[in-house]
């Protein structure tokens, strides 16, 4: 076997490396037209305002979108809470009713939670064993009071990617606003805020091979969201704050080369996932696939990613022959808490039972890691 470079990075629906180009892109704004965007009076203002408008067209395009309905943010955490918040508490008068789902990421889910505790009524869909919502369900489950829903499009630990797009139909025939958190999806796979009927869509740059810290709201023209943070009015007012002028450009750069490698990233990535999954089946020993089979249905999961159960005992001996190789037991976000993770919990599985592994290939894993990682787990076996 051809000699890996260690430790092995697997952890790509946790974060991203920052693409060398991107990093490119980002460095003028930090030493040579490092203005703020919003002062208007001098020539560093001027680029780092030209920065960010060139940033919302790219990264506008990407989405199917206009320049005006992007939102800068902090990060997809802080997109959710304005989309969920936002629109909460500007639709108030019509209804206080919100529809989610249970495997929601916690952004999404302690937004809806923090509503109910001021006067709102929240509805949590449950999931198949796969991870989707029924539409049947969620149709049912729509009032007139129904304000929001908002449900994921591509799961963060378990890989599944909603049918957002009869979601939003279902949503917007109904008369309630649609937000998706498409943090995992957006650069990833096909996204088209008209082909998909949604209002209101998050995003993050270092999920998608940009810096951490910088994200975005699509905001669909005519939704109007209560500020969730007071200050300059940056953003029309939607999100003050002084504007992260490099991360915006790394983000608009991450997003125009994810655009134009998505159909040969798309296919590298299956490949070695299904690669890592065939070898993992040829273990022989008991396991739980976590999330729709990537060989059986490809379009329904994302392309790098790979959550897999082993019974308790298995899967601490293969852990301790990894201990060169990044992946995660669960989402990043919530690794820190203890107890089972609420996805595994929402689709049937319990922690006792096994040992949950979550593998995320990205656009600079290779054939050779994949190899050296099943070899280390043969090993431990």
């Amino acid at each position: 076997m051809p000699s890996v470079k260690l430790p092995i990075y697997l952890d790509n629906n946790s974060t991203t490396v920052c693409d060398p180009r991107v990093v490119d892109a980002m460095l003028p704004y930090f030493t040579e037209k490092y203005g703020n965007s919003a002062s208007g009076s001098h020539v560093f203002g001027w680029q780092a305002h030209s920065a960010v408008e060139s940033a919302r067209r790219t990264i506008a395009h990407t989405l199917g979108a206009v320049p005006s309905e992007i939102v800068f943010t902090s990060g997809a955490t802080e997109s959710d809470n304005l989309a969920i918040k936002g629109a909460a508490l500007s639709k108030g008068a019509r209804g206080k009713h919100i529809i989610t789902a249970a495997t929601e990421h916690k952004a999404v889910l302690d937004s809806c939670n923090w509503l109910a505790s001021n006067g709102f009524e929240v509805t949590m869909l449950a999931v198949d064993e796969d991870g989707f919502v029924s539409l049947d369900e969620l149709f049912a489950s729509i009032r007139n009071d129904t304000i929001l829903v908002s449900i994921m499009h591509g799961n963060n630990e378990i890989g599944t990617i909603q049918n957002i797009a009869e979601i939003g139909k279902i949503t917007r025939d109904r008369g309630a606003l649609f937000h998706t958190d498409a943090t995992q999806t957006i650069g990833k796979i096909p996204f088209n805020t008209k082909e998909v009927h949604v209002d209101m869509a998050s995003l993050t740059a270092h999920k998608l091979y940009g810096p951490k810290g910088v994200g975005a709201l699509y905001v669909r023209s005519g939704c109007q969201l209560a500020a969730q943070m007071h200050g300059g009015g940056q953003e029309s007012g939607s999100r003050s704050g002084t504007l992260n002028v490099p991360g915006i450009a790394g983000l608009a750069k991450a997003c125009e080369i994810s655009l134009e490698s998505m159909n040969y990233e798309i296919a590298h990535c299956r490949k070695l996932r299904d690669i890592l999954w065939k070898g993992i089946q040829s273990l022989g020993v008991t396991m739980q696939l976590n999330g729709p089979d990537p060989l059986l249905h490809p379009d329904k999961r994302l392309p790098g990613n790979l959550n897999v159960g082993f019974e308790t005992e298995k899967g601490r001996q293969i852990a301790r022959n990894l201990e060169e190789v990044a992946f995660s037991a669960g989402s990043a976000c919530s690794s820190g808490k203890k107890g089972a993770s609420h996805v595994l919990q929402a689709i049937g599985r319990q922690k006792e039972e096994m040992s949950s592994f979550r593998f995320g290939v990205g656009r600079f894993t290779t054939e050779e890691e994949i190899d050296y990682i099943l070899d280390c787990m043969r090993r431990a076996l």
